[in-house]
């Protein structure tokens, strides 16, 4: 647009006064280079060095004399001319250029272009015509004063006639933008968009008709220079010192003119501040405007607005009108202008800029820091004000983890949502408004954003709760928990159909995590809030575990963060609530259910009626075992925390209490015939409900015993020695009951071993420790005193000696019960770590478990050596511990044939541990160890017999070429119990066991020693039994599996075996065997398989999709398609194998 082109070539025109012009000249070099004033400050000087000053004319330049003369060598002319010694007015500089004329045609054409009215006061007013010509525009005077545009100047208000040049200069600038903007405004009431016809299915639908006061790139950036130039040279040097960014701190440029254009000792500087500030405003009333006012000049305007309108009155001597300033109107005005702005820009900008404005404690004066701090309470106190704050201070700090790791910022936001602004009603009217505004915060669905604003909310939170507890928990922890609370409370009249809803539990339970768990800040008011939902969230989490569930994970955080931060008593209460053990307190609301919500979360929703009574009580019990399991689990997952030992040993004290109460109402039996009905009712009612709590103890303790590591449990001294005060005042009990049986003389002679390695091992014990050792002392006594056992009495003596001296005094039987435990446990590790374990199958019967030293058919202690006897003096120490490997192997062949169930039991364990450690002298006894073996297949304790499965796994995997034979013997059809009529089946199962075992052992020996396997187990797919032919089926898929090309001569045979038994077995399991064998042949051969089996291969697919469109067995056809699947992979691999760049040397002969 031509007007704009005119605004440019007039700032060029307007700033050749001294000062500014040679400021601009001395400090070119330090202009930033991304300044927009600076380029277009440099352009115009270049421009007009080369275009103008070099082609122009000298004319008679006399000055007037109402001007003031400038010298020509500051405009750096080339003063080599007849006139270089003239003085040239700025006035008629124009004239002198030779630009009148350039500047008359140049507009004259834009105005017949567009019939454009130009204000009065325009640049066209003020330039000269050349005489003579006709229907010009008129001629312009030569001085100040007389003319046609000199009238139009006089016919804007604000426009004054002065000596200075830069208001000069300013208000020349803010006619030419207010033309600018009148002309847009008047161009955009006319524009009425034009719908033409549509075009044609092929052809592209043409884009809109712009607007007319829509302004391009460099049209922009032409009028952004000239309202720089405006704020510059008419806002800035009027502002009070301390209101607003001074110019020096802006950039290098403003630091350069910063002395040229200061203008603060001006008399009328109020009013014309006031002229700068409503133009502005007047033109950014128009949107394409506005958008350049106020996105580079707001604070500018709004530090203008602040003064003219709240700054205090000047005193009351000023004479004049000008003196005195702008009068209230005006300054009402200014203030009703400001509201307005506030109002309508982007309030995080504004909040911003008052913060800018407000500044530090020695930078704004006192009246504009407790303004700003008004308007940034009201800000603070709008709707979604709490948001534009938190925007405002955090938004464009960094970008990436800079930004959003930045806590000081963030606890700086939080301080002042937290604290109460002065000009609130009341603080809890305040609370009432920001808390809402706060939750609002942890809402975002912007990751960064989110991340940021969860922080200050959190930190927001957690300073009210310190500050203002009850005001915050009523408007800030209420409504966050209200949905889960609406879990827990009755509700009255008919249950809604759906009473919580899914949105509305995820969102509760995801700002509990972010409070309570990221926050990490507990108090009493944080832990009360959250300990009256924790019922409702071990619900929700106990739900969770059995379905997939995104809010798993943040359940059990919460959970566990309650559990860890709370006081232990409390923390042990709420566990016994929670698994029933004491009355429940809360808990979701009877007759409803937590169900799967559509997007992975849960709702409350009514639970259907179940009429059935034996329904109802399968449910609830189960429910509650349930309970306990995730409750179990909820511990297991606290290991560095102490919570699960002491839950532990309270479930112990608690047994041992009832077991006391046990005694007492065994002593004291209750007549019933003198009672009532009601009295008989009642005390029937108690009755069943201790044993109900009896039950439900007893059901806790084995679940935590089950699912929870004893080093989780007994991580401390202390918790160890709890542990055993409740194990010896339980043998105290047994005692006094005349109680002898061989479990409680194993478990207490066992205890007695762990209190002596306390007292005598490495353990390095401290004060508090031996302390809590000191509970130990009065059950010691009673059992030294009352005990059967006189090794027992004569231990438990010594052992009370060495707690009561606190060491000084350790008798020999302590150190040799100390000693009696660490060997066994030594030379099982050291064997762990130089071989390698061989079975995998059951970790209950590889478990560490020390060979008991202490059993009923022992009455002395056994000492690892007797120093004193003369027999042993001579002998080495290496013999000595060869004797007493011997005399403790011998032991445990004996013990293996003890009628003692747990004893037999640890007496196999550690024959199998010697065999793993390569012991001599069980290597040496392989036959006998081979048969206690045998014979204990046949017993019927899961215990035993499970231990003697995995012997002989071992031994034959240290002996395979006798131990298999006699394996497969067995298996074929011999009995070793005394009945093999009975026996036969069950043995011939358990040796199948051992055989697979052994065939997952043999690993590359397996093509050595398979044939003789492979024979026994295809005799054994036609026995008469179905369960014998299933485990035959099963050891012969894992064998054949790690044969690999040994398999190729027994391929045909084995095909011929596995298709008769799918076409012909009517037995389920023999099928389903004979399937998972395919498979697992498949999977074993991978990509050998076309080479091992290309015979049969074809047989064996007809087989198998035989199985998928046939059979009635759902287990089989899903053996079928993995088999299939398999199959697939290996056919993939053999059609399209992976290409691979290899370079190959080849050495020509």
């Amino acid at each position: 647009m031509r007007v704009l082109e005119l605004l440019i070539l007039s700032v060029i025109y307007f700033t050749t006064f001294p000062g500014f012009l040679e400021a601009l000249n001395k400090n070119r070099r330090c202009f930033n280079k991304d300044d927009d004033f600076t380029k277009l400050a440099r352009c115009l000087l270049k421009r007009t060095r080369r275009h103008h000053f070099r082609n122009a004319a000298p004319v008679d330049l006399s000055p007037t004399e109402s001007q003031p003369k400038m010298d020509c060598s500051k405009l750096n002319l080339d003063s080599s001319g007849p006139d270089s010694n003239r003085s040239v007015s700025p006035w008629r500089l124009s004239c002198y250029c030779g630009s009148s004329l350039y500047l008359d045609k140049t507009y004259r054409r834009y105005a017949c272009k567009r019939r454009t009215v130009i204000p009065a006061g325009g640049a066209a007013a003020r330039t000269a015509v050349k005489p003579g010509a006709a229907g010009d525009w008129p001629a312009g005077r030569a001085g100040a004063g007389g003319g046609a545009h000199s009238a139009g100047r006089r016919g804007v208000p604000w426009y004054q006639e002065t000596q200075e040049l830069p208001w000069r200069f300013t208000q020349e600038c803010l006619l030419l933008m207010l033309g600018l903007s009148r002309h847009l405004s008047r161009l955009l009431a006319a524009f009425r968009p034009v719908t033409g016809p549509r075009p044609g299915p092929r052809l592209p639908e043409p884009a809109p008709a712009l607007p007319p006061d829509v302004l391009s790139v460099g049209q922009q950036k032409a009028v952004g220079a000239a309202l720089q130039f405006v704020v510059t040279l008419g806002l800035c040097p009027y502002l009070a010192p301390g209101v607003g960014v001074p110019l020096g701190r802006r950039s290098a440029f403003g630091a350069a003119v910063d002395a040229a254009v200061r203008g603060g000792g001006t008399a009328d500087c109020d009013r014309r501040l006031l002229v700068v500030t409503s133009t502005l405003l007047e033109l950014a009333e128009l949107s394409s405007l506005a958008t350049l006012v106020f996105t580079r000049h707001l604070g500018d305007v709004m530090a203008g607005l602040c003064q003219l309108g709240y700054r205090p009155h000047r005193p009351e001597g000023a004479s004049t009108e000008s003196d005195k300033g702008i009068s209230m109107e005006e300054r009402l005005n200014c203030r009703k202008a400001l509201q307005g702005i506030l109002g309508k820009v982007y309030q995080p900008i504004v909040i911003k800029e008052l913060l800018i404005l407000q500044g530090g404690p020695k930078q704004a004066p006192p009246w504009l820091r407790r303004l700003c701090g008004q308007l940034l309470s009201d800000r603070l106190m709008q709707p979604c004000g709490v948001q534009a704050v938190v925007r405002a201070v955090l938004e464009g700090a960094g970008a990436g983890g800079a930004a959003a790791s930045d806590w000081g910022k963030c606890d700086m936001v939080a301080r002042v949502l937290a604290a109460c602004p002065q000009q609130a009603l009341s603080v809890e009217e305040y609370y009432r408004q920001v808390c809402p505004q706060v939750l609002e915060l942890l809402h975002f669905p912007d990751k960064l954003t989110a991340l940021q604003f969860q922080r200050v909310a959190t930190r927001a939170a957690l300073t009210m709760l310190q500050e203002r507890p009850e005001l915050a928990r009523q408007y800030l922890l209420t409504p966050l928990l209200a949905p889960l609370a609406r879990c827990g409370a009755p509700t009255g009249g008919l249950p809604a159909p759906e009473c919580v809803a899914e949105w509305e539990l995820t969102r509760s339970v995801e700002d509990v995590y972010k409070v309570w768990v990221v926050g990490n800040s507990p108090s009493p008011v944080l832990l009360k809030a959250l300990g009256e939902t924790v019922p409702v969230l071990f619900s929700l989490y106990c739900f969770s575990k059995q379905s997939v569930c995104h809010l798993r994970a943040p359940c059990g955080e919460i959970l566990q963060w309650f559990l860890c931060h709370s006081e232990p008593a409390e923390a042990l209460s709420a566990l016994k609530q929670l698994c029933r053990l004491q009355t429940p307190v809360g808990g979701v609301t009877p007759g409803f259910h937590f169900s799967p919500g559509s997007e992975g979360g849960a709702r409350l929703v009514p639970r259907e009626q179940i009429s059935d009574e034996d329904e109802a009580l399968y449910d609830k019990v189960s429910g509650e075992q349930w309970q306990v399991e995730c409750l179990v689990h909820l511990l297991a997952e606290m290991k560095d925390k102490d919570l699960p030992g002491d839950f532990f040993l309270e479930l112990l004290e608690e047994l041992m209490g009832w077991a006391a109460e046990e005694e007492v109402g065994e002593e004291q039996e209750v007549d019933t015939s003198a009672m009532t009905l009601l009295e008989l009712e009642e005390h029937l009612l108690q009755s069943t409900e201790g044993r109900g709590r009896r039950l439900a103890l007893l059901q806790v303790l084995a679940a935590v015993c089950e699912g929870i590591s004893h080093t989780l449990l007994l991580r401390k001294p202390t918790q160890v020695v709890g542990f055993m005060v409740s194990l010896l005042e339980r043998a105290c009990v047994a005692v006094g009951r005349g109680c002898d049986s061989p479990v409680e003389t194993q478990t207490l002679s066992m205890g007695m071993g762990l209190v002596a390695t306390l007292l005598a091992g490495d353990m390095q014990l401290t004060s508090q420790d031996r302390a809590s050792m000191s509970l130990l002392l009065p059950p010691l006594d009673y059992i030294s005193q009352k005990h059967p056992e006189l090794v027992i009495q004569e231990l438990a003596s010594d052992l009370r000696a060495a707690i009561a001296t606190h060491g000084a005094f350790c008798p020999d039987t302590v150190t040799q019960a100390a000693r009696a435990r660490i060997p066994q446990r030594t030379r099982s590790t050291s064997a762990a770590q130089v071989t390698r374990s061989k079975d995998t199958a059951n970790p209950l019967l590889v478990q560490d478990a020390p060979v008991p030293q202490i059993t009923r058919h022992t009455h002395t202690p056994r000492p690892v050596h007797d120093t004193s006897s003369p027999q042993t003096s001579h002998c080495t120490p290496g013999t000595e511990l060869r004797k007493a490997d011997s005399r403790a192997f011998s032991e445990c062949l004996l013990e293996a044939c003890d009628p003692d169930v747990p004893t037999r039991a640890v007496a196999l364990r550690s024959l199998t541990r010697a065999l793993q450690d390569r012991s001599l002298e069980a290597l040496q006894a392989q036959d006998r160890v081979l048969t206690l073996f045998l014979e204990n297949l046949n017993h019927e304790d899961s215990f035993v017999y499970l231990s003697a499965i995995q012997g002989l796994a071992v031994l034959a995997d240290s002996s395979p070429d006798t131990v298999l034979l006699r394996l497969l013997e067995e298996f074929g059809g011999g009995a070793t119990g005394p009945s093999p009529e009975a026996c036969s089946l069950e043995t011939r199962l358990k040796v199948g066991e051992v055989l697979m075992r052994a065939s997952r052992a043999l690993g590359d020996l397996a093509p050595h020693h398979g044939r003789p396997l492979i024979g026994v187990f295809l005799r054994g797919v036609r026995d008469a039994d179905p369960s014998v032919r299933a485990s035959s089926l099963s050891n012969l898929g894992e064998l054949c599996q790690r044969l690999n090309f040994s398999l190729g001569p027994l391929t045909q045979e084995l095909n011929c075996c596995l298709t008769a038994v799918i076409k012909t077995e009517r037995e389920v399991e023999v099928r389903r065997a004979a399937v998972h064998v395919i498979a697992l042949l498949l999977r074993g051969l991978s990509d050998k398989t076309t080479q091992v089996l290309g015979d049969v291969l074809l047989d064996l697919y007809r087989a198998l999709k035989s199985v998928v469109r046939t059979d009635s067995d759902d287990v089989t056809v899903l053996h079928a398609q993995l088999a299939l699947e398999e199959l697939d992979d290996v056919m993939k691999k053999f059609l399209f194998p992976v290409q691979k760049l290899e370079k190959k040397i080849v050495v020509l002969p």
